[in-house]
């Protein structure tokens, strides 16, 4: 008899805890799945069930058996999924997570093309500035930015970005400008609550050391346009994504302070769940976008912004 079949039986015999509800689950007669389990334990030279008229049970020996039964089995339905989905045409429906500025600035504009390419692909892209969890939200696919921090997830990087300390010419010629660090204490910070290190600037010092700026002024957002903006209105100073800043900078409604302080470029992922292979419609993405922004040096982004 077929070893997986064999095991399949045991499976659902030990999952539906009977041999009634496994025949049941496999379509298949109450004696073809005793007769599947029968020849398995015969082949191994091992009880593996005990049989009584109330209730079914594994051995010691069926308890080890069962868990490598199980990943046997879930590794053939992903081999047999796998050859599946890569003989598919890329379609379906893609569900993404992107950070509101990126999304707007640099990936929305772009979808047209991708469709345009792919016109059995539907995107559904959810524009939010926070870290949604992938799986039990139902998505695909999120775009990151800065420190990976689930290793759960796999992940792709497709450019880099750059971190600026940012302000109004306006509020300079009032406050002054900062020229070491510890200037900072001084002045205003704008700052932005979904930062992975919380309310801290992680800078660097002359000497290249790592310093730690505690933020907190008159304007927290959880989004860095809206810290962008408030800079430009003269509010304090903002740490803003070169993405982001588009024309500010070059129109100088915008200019850089310390700029020696930031030295950590910011890596932009497409991260998604852990798998043995990636859907033909999500690959494709993936591809599409680290095409898009190949290239891309960190200080370009201000140039590619709105």
């Amino acid at each position: 008899m077929d070893r997986l079949t064999e095991m399949e039986a045991f499976v659902a015999v030990v999952d539906q805890a009977g041999f009634t509800e496994a025949a049941k689950k496999l379509s298949l007669s109450k004696s073809a799945v005793s007769k599947h389990v029968s020849a398995l334990e015969a082949r191994l030279g091992a009880r593996l069930l005990n049989r009584t008229t109330r209730r079914v049970s594994q051995t010691e020996i069926g308890l080890a058996y069962y868990d490598r039964a199980t990943a046997v089995l879930t590794t053939a339905q992903e081999a047999d999924e796998m050859v599946s989905a890569m003989q598919d045409a890329p379609r379906g429906a893609l569900r993404i997570s992107v950070p509101v500025s990126f999304g707007i600035s640099q990936i929305a504009g772009r979808g047209g093309a991708f469709l345009k390419a792919y016109p059995e692909i539907s995107l559904n892209m959810v524009l939010e500035d926070r870290f949604v969890e992938l799986v039990s939200e139902g998505f695909d696919l999120a775009i990151r930015i800065g420190r990976l921090e689930d290793s759960s997830l796999r992940a792709r990087k497709l450019a880099e970005a750059r971190g600026l300390l940012v302000a109004a010419p306006s509020y300079l010629a009032e406050r002054g400008t900062p020229e070491r660090i510890e200037d900072l204490s001084d002045h205003c910070l704008l700052h932005y609550s979904n930062m992975s290190t919380g309310n801290i600037w992680r800078l660097r010092g002359p000497s290249g050391e790592e310093r730690h700026v505690r933020v907190g002024g008159k304007l927290t957002a959880n989004n860095g346009e809206s810290l962008s903006k408030a800079a430009e209105a003269g509010i304090g100073i903002a740490l803003v994504p070169t993405f982001i800043l588009g024309k500010a900078l070059h129109e100088g409604r915008l200019v850089e302070v310390l700029p020696n302080a930031l030295h950590e470029p910011l890596g932009i992922y497409a991260v998604y769940p852990e798998g043995r292979f990636v859907q033909p419609k999500l690959r494709v993405f993936i591809d599409f976008l680290a095409d898009a922004f190949k290239g891309i040096a960190p200080d370009d982004w201000a140039e590619l912004g709105s």
